[in-house]
């Protein structure tokens, strides 16, 4: 157990965390992640208002459905990324990460102050249960999860209780995230892991499936200098907004999707050595430091490291040849397309 985000967090269970990353992705994982920010968004129209802080269109977000955004300053840099859905009629409901959900909600307020409300749900909590077989465990509860697919949010009743539920999550697996009221969670969550194909999962597997998803970390590969562009987020910024250039940062951002970039997001294959961490240096391949990795570790499924790191976009094309430095010594690396791992998401039934 370690200290995170004002929580004890597990970083693993008795299985470990090799075992845990391969269980998820062969049978069901079950993650605490409660300690991420919930809350509902109310107003005349919380869509549009919400897009003076935000990239994504969510004017555009149909009932029953989720989309990822960035937050962003002025600078068109990342304050957080997030989610947000419509499970409801209830205004829409977003979950942001844990360690930045006090600024998120406080600029998110201050921002649309007469527009509309930011209602934190301190009282829910989030599990999230990730791999191929959680459809089959989910539907023995909740039947209807099973007709969702990738991207749906729904609110309705499982377990029990007021339930929202996504078809989404964090490791590049099929699998859902269960927003439930905190005084079931402990019952929902000895429910699940009552199945055989299910096990805990704690914050190390959570951190190399997400690795090798490719899905970058805020904090790490994201931060408030960084643009949804150079992190290879283009997607989260909505066609109907590059059009209308309404957004926070939108010259900077304009610009970077023209092509004006310095820096972009690589995703590297380490080739010899140990793994390259964060804060190692990205060098070519006469040894010129060009850029630096911001997350890597092994990768358990692959049995390779990985990283994730900027570099000039001359240096981006799958096939480049690199080099990581690591404790002053350099190691071969190739630039490699993303994800890692190939992604699992149901996206049609």
């Amino acid at each position: 157990m370690v200290p995170f985000a004002g929580y004890s967090m597990p970083v693993q269970y008795k299985d470990g965390v090799l075992k845990e990353h391969l269980w998820t992705r062969e049978h069901a994982g079950l993650f605490d992640v409660s300690h991420m920010g919930q809350a509902r968004l109310r107003g005349e129209n919380p869509a549009k208002s919400f897009e003076k802080v935000v990239s994504a269109d969510y004017q555009g977000l149909k009932p029953g459905k989720q989309r990822y955004g960035v937050l962003l300053n002025a600078q068109g840099g990342i304050i957080d990324d997030l989610m947000t859905a419509r499970p409801d009629d209830d205004g829409l409901f977003v979950v942001v990460n844990g360690a930045c959900k006090d600024n998120d909600y406080k600029i998110i307020a201050e921002s649309l102050a007469g527009e509309a409300t930011v209602t934190r749900l301190e009282d829910r909590a989030l599990l999230a249960l990730q791999g191929p077989e959680a459809a089959a465990v989910l539907a023995a509860h909740v039947p209807e999860a099973a007709q969702m697919v990738f991207m749906d949010a729904r609110a309705l009743t499982a377990f029990g209780v007021d339930a929202i539920i996504s078809r989404s999550g964090y490791t590049g697996e099929d699998g859902y995230e269960i927003s439930v009221p905190a005084d079931a969670a402990e019952r929902v969550w000895n429910t699940l892991l009552a199945d055989a194909r299910v096990k805990p999962i704690g914050l190390g597997a959570r951190d190399s499936l997400r690795l090798e998803a490719g899905l970058p970390l805020y904090g790490h590969d994201l931060d408030e200098t960084v643009s949804p562009i150079e992190a290879g987020l283009n997607f989260a910024v909505g066609k109907s907004r590059r059009e209308a250039g309404d957004y926070l940062g939108a010259a900077r951002i304009g610009k970077e999707l023209a092509g004006e970039l310095s820096r972009v997001r690589v995703n590297l294959k380490v080739l010899e050595g140990a793994p390259a961490r964060e804060g190692a240096e990205i060098a070519d391949e006469a040894g010129n430091v060009i850029g630096k990795v911001t997350s890597g570790g092994f990768a358990p499924s692959l049995g390779f490291p990985i990283a994730i790191g900027f570099a000039p976009p001359a240096y981006a094309a799958v096939g480049t040849k690199l080099k990581v430095i690591v404790r002053g010594k350099q190691a071969a690396a190739e630039v490699v397309a993303t994800p890692f791992v190939a992604n699992r998401y149901v996206r049609k039934l």
